[in-house]
């Protein structure tokens, strides 16, 4: 055992006792971010323009705070970006965390000096967290990587700016700095496919222990070293036991990437956003994300049924209930203020607090009234993939299809496989069938003739990453979205088709 791994067990029980104090109890963590947070505010621009002065309980913050997305928070960002000071946070951001919206464009989301531990933190108390619970820590002195944007950093006005994973690749802590893989050189290359062949030459013949990523790039990198080696990856990186990974459900790639490792390894889910670290697997025996309660964050929720009423009730921590879809609020110490962020979730627990991320406020599909979610159709089409377990799935995405040549209406389906199932027919039945046991809207609709069944469209290989580097989104962070409810995706993928 080496002096890294030998280190980190008191460490991670140091950090493990702080977890359990504020997870105990909830409403006190919150009450006192919440309080630091208005205290902070009062001073800001923002907190003159909307009497934070006068806030003294979460009720009056409600009245006094709307809800905002991107769109509406763009004016204060300006006023940053035009050299304003004390906007929405005290002085200004040290970063803006760049990523690209489905409707706003490019955002610019800041990160602020008071923030950057929430972010860096949150990431290292994911890995303590599973060192205390299965005392397995030898990882940490082997090669470590993250499949992640690239490190250089632009300016907007006269802030640092670049991809969230960029940034944080300058804030690694010093002693993961001779463990961390690739070299900075190769992780400044912005062409994906050129960055994972410069990747794989950098650690074919290390001692890789720990990877981490979004689960399709990972694959991306696993399938080049099988190309290049003939080999499984557990014979590449005997020592590889523990993937980290966020951004995506994990269940679609699940079978996929542990048959190219070749062996079962942990893994550890995170949900970080450019807007804030909101929680990470804590335990690998429990179900769900334990929501970070201490970290920076106000959090509210509102039932996603009613995000575009024009004013929804809004829930603190202690008021949600397991089983519902929210739609996540956050108020944070980057200055951002009654923000969407767009992500529904689900808890699983409210002691300690767990939950699923179930999908995007705007990633659903409702041409015809059924609110079909991101999980949902991942729910579905798991099942179908357990049944037909001939067949193996690349990806896949969801639209409706309102006007088709022949018959009723119908959700259409882009699939990637990478083995059929014998009978693709029976496949689409059963899909169709699990779709309406979980959404009975969906259902409705079936049963009442408005919709016909789904129907599957096979895409030829690689159609997923081939439509994405059309887009210049491979690789990264970049992901494709589970479903739409426009044909903008749909349309695109079409040229893909087999045959």
């Amino acid at each position: 055992m080496g002096i890294r791994s030998l280190l980190s067990k008191p460490f991670a029980s140091y950090i493990m006792k702080q977890q359990q104090a504020w997870s105990a109890s909830p409403g006190k963590s919150q009450e006192k971010i919440f309080k630091k947070l208005i205290a902070a505010g009062r001073n800001t621009r923002f907190g003159k323009d909307h009497r934070l002065d006068e806030v003294t309980n979460y009720e009056e913050f409600r009245q006094a705070v709307p809800i905002r997305d991107y769109e509406d928070l763009k004016p204060w960002i300006q006023r940053i970006i035009s050299g304003e000071q004390n906007v929405l946070w005290k002085g200004a951001p040290v970063y803006f965390a760049k990523t690209s919206g489905t409707t706003s464009g490019t955002k610019y989301i800041p990160v602020t000096k008071d923030s950057v531990p929430n972010h860096i933190n949150s990431a290292r108390d994911a890995l303590l967290s599973y060192i205390h619970e299965t005392g397995n820590a030898e990882f940490i002195d082997g090669k470590l990587i993250f499949l992640s944007g690239s490190p250089v950093l632009d300016k907007k006005g006269n802030i640092h700016t670049g991809r969230l994973s960029g940034i944080v690749n300058h804030h690694v802590p010093a002693y993961l700095r001779s463990n961390q893989m690739p070299s900075y050189a190769t992780n400044c290359i912005e062409d994906w496919e050129e960055k994972v062949e410069r990747i794989i030459d950098e650690t074919l013949h290390e001692n890789m222990t720990l990877i981490s990523g979004i689960p399709p790039w990972v694959q991306m990198y696993f399938d080049r070293i099988a190309a290049h080696t003939g080999k499984k990856i557990k014979d590449v990186f005997p020592g590889f036991s523990l993937f980290v990974y966020g951004g995506v459900n994990f269940e679609p790639y699940k079978a996929k990437l542990f048959e190219t490792i070749g062996k079962k390894v942990d893994a550890i889910e995170t949900y970080p956003a450019s807007e804030g670290f909101i929680a990470y697997q804590d335990s690998q025996v429990e179900e769900g994300l334990l929501l970070l309660l201490d970290s920076g964050i106000f959090f509210e929720f509102i039932p996603a049924e009613t995000i575009f009423d024009e004013n929804p009730k809004r829930f603190s921590i202690t008021e949600v209930e397991k089983g519902v879809q929210y739609a996540v609020i956050l108020n944070s110490n980057a200055g951002l203020w009654g923000y969407s962020l767009g992500d529904t979730v689900q808890f699983v627990s409210t002691n300690p607090y767990r939950l699923l991320v179930t999908g995007r406020i705007k990633h659903f599909i409702s041409a015809f009234g059924e609110h079909v979610i991101g999980r949902e159709v991942e729910k579905a089409m798991k099942a179908t993939m357990k049944k037909f377990n001939e067949s193996a799935l690349v990806e896949f995405t969801v639209a409706p299809n309102v006007n088709p040549e022949k018959g009723l209406p119908c959700h259409e389906w882009f699939v990637e496989f990478r083995k059929r199932p014998v009978d693709l027919k029976a496949f689409q039945k059963d899909l169709n069938l699990h779709l309406q046991n979980l959404n009975s809207y969906y259902d409705d609709l079936i049963q009442g003739s408005i919709l016909k069944e789904l129907e599957i469209v096979p895409l030829c290989n690689d159609a997923f990453r081939n439509y994405m580097k059309s887009q210049g989104k491979l690789g990264g962070q970049n992901k494709v979205p589970r479903l739409s409810n426009d044909r903008k995706i749909a349309d695109a993928l079409r040229e893909y088709r087999e045959g």
